[in-house]
């Protein structure tokens, strides 16, 4: 019984890091296309959006969050985007 007990609450552990990682990169992905459309071209912002939405790596948006923040204008975002896909 222990053992069952033990079993579950690892797998449980398990799904809730899952659901504050895919939450996380969620709330990544958002933060990152909410910079770029205030910061540029909402429509141009549109034609990387895919390219963000696919990525599966936190850190790496993360990365592209703070390159979001920081590019002077789109094409550089781009090819901070390109750098490591």
């Amino acid at each position: 019984l222990m053992d069952a007990i033990m079993h579950e609450s690892s797998f449980a552990q398990y799904l809730k890091e899952q659901g504050i990682e895919q939450g996380g990169r969620e709330h990544t992905m958002d933060a990152i296309l909410d910079v770029l459309e205030i910061r540029f071209d909402p429509a141009a912002v549109d034609q990387v959006a895919g390219r963000i939405r696919v990525i599966d790596d936190l850190q790496r948006l993360k990365q592209l969050h703070r390159s979001a923040v920081q590019v002077a204008d789109l094409d550089e975002f781009q090819h901070a985007l390109d750098a490591e896909a």
